[in-house]
């Protein structure tokens, strides 16, 4: 990704998505915020994010559903969720489901950075992975064809 990633912030609280969304933007980020997890879900639709930064209480579709939603239908998307009621279960459901960090607020600026940046070094390792495993899968089938040529003669 040599693009500026695209954060998508999803909180009920206005300052917390403008605040995230000053401080991404300070960080080259692309960031883009909705207010409750339905409307992150059309978002998602319309454009799969590198990162959803999300809420889990909020009017609407609770945050554990979204989060179960978008590793379902985009898995290659990172998710951090951020909380103002952190809980031991919590943060395990939130792992479970395939978030990359459980984090509880406040978040400062450095954390919200932090926590973003380690997202998208995640999806860009992952992206790389699966890339790899396709060039060797090819290679392969390709060093299996020209075998059986070979073979032929």
């Amino acid at each position: 990704m040599n693009k500026k990633p695209d954060i998508l912030i999803v909180d009920d609280e206005e300052v917390v998505r403008r605040s995230y969304a000053r401080i991404l933007s300070g960080a080259q980020c692309n960031a883009d915020a909705v207010w409750d997890g339905d409307e992150a879900l059309r978002a998602m639709e319309r454009q799969p994010y590198d990162v959803v930064l999300l809420d889990l209480r909020m009017p609407g579709t609770d945050g554990m559903t979204v989060l179960k939603t978008i590793k379902q239908k985009w898995p290659e998307s990172e998710v951090v969720v951020i909380t103002g009621f952190p809980s031991i279960e919590g943060a395990k459901e939130s792992v479970r489901l395939g978030a990359y960090d459980y984090l509880a607020k406040p978040v400062g600026p450095d954390e919200v950075i932090g926590a973003t940046q380690g997202a998208v070094t995640r999806k860009q390792w992952a992206l790389h992975q699966v890339r790899a495993a396709h060039g060797a899968c090819n290679d392969a089938a390709g060093h299996r064809a020209a075998q059986d040529r070979s073979n032929a003669f």
